[in-house]
């Protein structure tokens, strides 16, 4: 029978400045503006990172090939205050379709006095990873998992905020 004790979630904090709905908002639609090309599980180099802005949505990336690569489902969606997804990656780093097998990443967006706001990450149920669930929980804990992205996140806030027309260049707000 696979163990099912429960593992201690993985929880990670930063504050940014920025108001809530501009932080969840570039942790959200935002996410392929600071999530490493190194970070996916598909065959070919990622293209782009994919989070479908709705409840039941798919987090999913493209690549250089054409190929798409499902890692995720947006469990809730509940903007600005948080959106919690499914992490159906296995251990293995490849796709785990059943959700029952699969770990949750919460985030919630706090805003905090003066501007800021505090996003609060938790990585739970790691256990439902089976026998990979203490692996897949030291690799999001590691200095390249969840605290080095919310690194990358936060650099990422910190940018002027832009604006996209699609085919186009970025172009700050406001030029």
């Amino acid at each position: 029978m696979p163990d099912t004790t429960p593992l201690p979630p993985v929880r990670k904090s930063i504050s940014v400045r920025a108001s809530q709905e501009r932080a969840f908002q570039v942790f959200t639609s935002g996410l392929d503006e600071w999530w490493p090309r190194s970070h996916h599980i598909g065959k070919a180099p990622l293209k782009r990172t994919i989070i479908e802005t709705k409840e039941g949505g798919r987090c999913y990336s493209e690549h250089t090939d054409g190929s798409r690569c499902d890692w995720g489902t947006v469990l809730l969606w509940e903007p600005p205050n948080r959106v919690v997804l499914a992490w159906q990656i296995r251990a293995e780093w490849q796709y785990e379709p059943d959700l029952a097998k699969s770990s949750e990443v919460e985030v919630r967006f706090n805003e905090e006095p003066g501007g800021m706001t505090r996003v609060d990450l938790e990585h739970r149920h790691l256990e439902r990873h089976g026998a990979g669930g203490s692996i897949m929980r030291q690799a999001v804990d590691a200095p390249n998992g969840w605290g080095g992205l919310l690194d990358l996140y936060a650099a990422e806030i910190a940018k002027p905020a832009t604006r996209r027309a699609p085919g186009t260049a970025v172009e700050p707000v406001g030029g």
